[in-house]
């Protein structure tokens, strides 16, 4: 792990864990049965696999997990998800570096509508434009959150049904930059990586505008 300058910022670089086993491989070993059984389970198929370029690890710090990696704009590894498959009683091993990044933001067409979601398995489920902000929080001097500003990206939102009060301030956070954002009902599903994608482009084509009167209205409310 080691960071990288140029003239304008720090890029954060990262390496994936030495026995990262990848699954987008022709010929995969026994031990890849296991991480495709589950992946399998969850609704991903070989060309989401491919495209989000996951493997795995059968040793060392992060053995029984999948790995997702994050490349940044110029094709290095900055960040990666390590989600255990094995039964583990923490179900997310973090890297030891920073989360203030734009995962997989090499692929990201900043022309065309973004889905902000919690987690990778989330995004996995919105496609190419799905960017998890890994957690339900988003800080307005976060990358994610000035690269959308800046490139004026439309926007919906699609947080967990239980982080209403984050949705509701970034709601009102956006509003403060004139976003383009919209809001996608995930009422009723444990999340968006729970949905088929037929359920989600369900959604997502109903998606609407949020009411931002009646959000500042509750939030007023809230602290009386």
């Amino acid at each position: 792990m080691f960071m990288e300058m140029n003239d304008e910022e720090i890029v954060q670089v990262t390496e994936l864990p030495e026995s990262f086993t990848s699954l987008c491989n022709k010929r995969l070993p026994k031990s890849s049965q296991q991480p495709l059984e589950y992946l399998s389970q969850r609704g991903i198929k070989k060309e989401e696999i491919l495209m989000w370029k996951m493997g795995y690890c059968t040793e060392g710090r992060y053995s029984g997990r999948i790995i997702v990696p994050s490349f940044n704009n110029s094709g290095d590894l900055n960040y990666f998800i390590a989600r255990s498959y094995a039964g583990h009683r923490m179900k997310y091993l973090n890297p030891p570096v920073s989360k203030n990044i734009v995962f997989n933001e090499l692929y990201v067409d900043w022309d065309e509508p973004v889905v902000i979601v919690e987690g990778v398995f989330d995004a996995i489920t919105v496609g190419q434009n799905g960017i998890p902000i890994l957690g339900s929080s988003l800080r307005e001097e976060s990358k994610l959150f000035q690269a959308l500003v800046l490139n004026d990206t439309p926007i919906y939102l699609a947080l967990d049904e239980d982080a209403k009060k984050k949705q509701n301030y970034l709601i009102r956070l956006f509003h403060r930059y004139d976003a383009d954002l919209k809001i996608i009902d995930t009422s009723n599903v444990e999340d968006v990586g729970s949905m088929s994608k037929e359920q989600f482009n369900k959604r997502l084509s109903s998606a609407c505008e949020p009411d931002i009167d009646d959000i500042n209205f509750y939030s007023q409310l809230a602290k009386i």
